[in-house]
């Protein structure tokens, strides 16, 4: 299976580069495993697919304003520094720019010295652990100083933080947001539980691996970055009672895919618990969990694309794509969705 089985064009045109205001009037298409029709619509339609008893999993992780530009002490050049995942209270594994100036025991200033960094390791994948020096609480400074770490493909500034994260986001982590969440309103997601639909949360914190391309030929041969991931007891309850009872479930997103899928036994039963997933799903793969899947438009190429081919099949999701450019969707982030059932 080649990373180029995957490819399909799309004009740069039809990148989302802002969200909409009204986050349910973004555009919906259905896809129907079951006869693979089409059907398309908005997203505040999601209503007429949902049954009673059905279980929406959502992630409720929150996105971090984890951008932090700042000046190398001494020369003043300047400095990118992406948070990824926190170590210790002082600690965080980072992405860093540029990466030749900032080996280990540079020394970094964000705001004119209301925080500072050193370098404190250089990992074999390049990445960074940093220690910050700082007073008062890091996540109200983070919130002061940090930027929203948006997509390479998005080009135009986020005018309100708030949109880059779900209106359930509860647990800060994710360096990038579940974006098939980024749809629901609270109006929504309340019309949808008066219907008779269950809410399980989980949470995955996203990180930047979700963007970095596939480089190998063989799709089989690429590894996955990891991430860490929670469910709790109350959610894998909700869950395993519905398989039981032969109800649906339907994820949210690629990432509350990827987790109850690691969270799985060989018998199909979620355990609550805490852990890191590197799974990669793609054409082949037996889903132990998922009914159903809301998700927006992925990269080309992309181990997204090819989660979403392993649910729905290879031909069926590019001709789904093909479709979506021919009717102008728009597309990744802050683009629109498709509900596959």
């Amino acid at each position: 299976m080649k990373t180029s089985d995957f490819y399909y064009d799309l004009p740069t045109e039809l990148i989302a580069q802002d969200p909409l205001k009204d986050r349910a009037s973004s555009r919906l298409m259905h896809v129907s495993r079951l006869d693979g029709s089409l059907t398309h619509g908005t997203f505040a339609d999601v209503r007429q697919y949902l049954k009673a008893g059905d279980v929406l999993v959502i992630n409720n992780t929150k996105v971090i304003p984890a951008r932090l530009l700042g000046e190398r002490e001494g020369s003043g050049g300047k400095v990118e520094i992406l948070l990824l995942k926190r170590k210790t209270d002082t600690d965080w594994e980072c992405l860093v720019r540029p990466g030749k100036k900032l080996r280990t025991g540079a020394r970094v200033t964000f705001g004119g010295g209301f925080l500072k960094a050193e370098i404190a390791q250089v990992l074999d994948d390049g990445n960074r652990i940093v220690r910050f020096e700082y007073e008062g609480i890091f996540e109200e400074i983070l919130d002061q100083l940090g930027e929203m770490p948006l997509p390479p493909y998005i080009h135009n500034k986020l005018e309100d933080k708030d949109r880059y994260n779900t209106v359930y986001a509860r647990f800060d982590g994710s360096a990038a947001a579940p974006t098939a969440g980024l749809h629901f309103t609270d109006e929504l997601l309340s019309d949808i539980k008066a219907m008779g639909v269950e809410l399980a949360p989980v949470t995955l914190h996203v990180g930047l691996g979700t963007f970095r391309p596939v480089k190998v030929d063989d799709v089989e041969t690429h590894h996955m970055h990891e991430e860490s991931y929670m469910v709790s007891e109350a959610s894998a309850a909700i869950i395993n009672k519905a398989k039981e009872e032969g109800r649906r479930v339907i994820c949210v997103g690629t990432t509350s895919c990827r987790t109850l899928e690691s969270a799985a036994d060989r018998k199909g039963h979620v355990c609550a618990g805490e852990g890191n997933t590197d799974i990669f799903i793609y054409p082949g793969y037996e889903f132990k969990i998922m009914d159903g899947l809301i998700t927006n438009f992925h990269l080309p190429e992309s181990t997204l694309v090819m989660l979403v081919a392993a649910f729905v099949g290879k031909e069926e999701i590019l001709h789904a794509y093909e479709e979506a450019v021919k009717e102008r969707y728009r597309f990744f982030s802050f683009g629109d969705a498709m509900m596959i059932e």
